[in-house]
């Protein structure tokens, strides 16, 4: 990760909540000076005064980067606290539902604007975040952008912008259907006798277990879900349930993945 150009000139954070503060940590803990950050939150929390970056304060006058990191509901208001630093600048929005279009009516069509689109397992360095650059990002923006988002995960890149509600069906909500995974099979265990508490443990341990698994191993999670199937098994027994065609995970999840990339495209600002 080089770091050069942003302690050289600077990086704006626009909102510092939950992942704004993921980020922020990341960046710090990778070797971003704090005097070459610049954090405007209306709000500030005891931890983001503790970092001793720069909070509320005159910014600089052409940072690397300004990173967009507030709920798209205050865009509007937060957006005029930027001026137009002009093309040596990118604009990096984590903002779900806001297109490079948006932004690009805000800041001028000369501006480099790089969409992201990141997840919540970014609050423990586990994420994975998708960007996308308009045609003013430069390569080396685009790799700043890139090196600077690795900090809470993995990072891949897009080839259009129009893919990006895909990802957010996948990845951006993703999380929250594993977390109803949680929820329902612990459930289930309490329905076959187990005490709630360690139904929870279990179907905690389990899915946190399984999905480590799955990107660490060699084989595909096809052949890691045949592993632990064995013919006419406890497992195939369940799998017959979860696999049916009609009323299983396959289409439950279609259904459900295009349900969010369809709330994404009605979202688009």
């Amino acid at each position: 990760m080089d770091l050069s150009d942003v302690n050289g000139r600077g990086l704006v954070l626009l909102g510092c909540g939950k992942m704004g503060s993921a980020l922020l940590q990341g960046w710090l803990a990778q070797g971003v000076s704090p005097t070459s950050v610049y954090v405007i939150d209306p709000a500030p929390s005891d931890w983001l005064q503790a970092q001793g970056v720069h909070i509320n304060s005159d910014l600089p006058v052409a940072p690397a980067i300004v990173l967009i990191a507030v709920k798209p509901q205050m865009m509007g208001e937060a957006l005029p606290q930027l001026q137009s630093f002009g093309a040596e600048t990118a604009y990096v929005s984590i903002a779900a539902g806001t297109s490079i279009a948006a932004f690009e009516e805000a800041f001028g069509s000369e501006a480099a604007i790089i969409r992201s689109m990141p997840n919540t397992p970014a609050a423990v360095g586990r994420g994975i975040t998708a960007i996308v650059g308009n045609a003013r990002a430069t390569a080396a923006q685009m790799d700043l952008a890139e090196a600077l988002l690795s900090a809470v995960g993995q990072v891949v890149r897009l080839d259009d912008e129009d893919q990006i509600d895909a990802v957010t069906g996948v990845s951006g909500s993703g999380p929250a259907y594993v977390f109803h995974l949680i929820e329902t099979l612990a459930a289930a265990g309490e329905a076959e006798g187990l005490a709630p508490d360690l139904a929870m443990q279990l179907a905690k341990a389990t899915v946190a277990g399984a999905g480590h698994l799955a990107m660490e191993a060699e084989e595909s999670p096809t052949q890691l879900r045949v592993n632990v199937t064995s013919p006419n098994g406890t497992t195939q027994a369940a799998l017959e349930v979860l696999m049916h065609e009609k009323t299983g995970f396959p289409p439950l999840l279609k259904r459900a993945v295009k349900a969010a990339t369809e709330r994404g495209r009605e979202l688009k600002g």
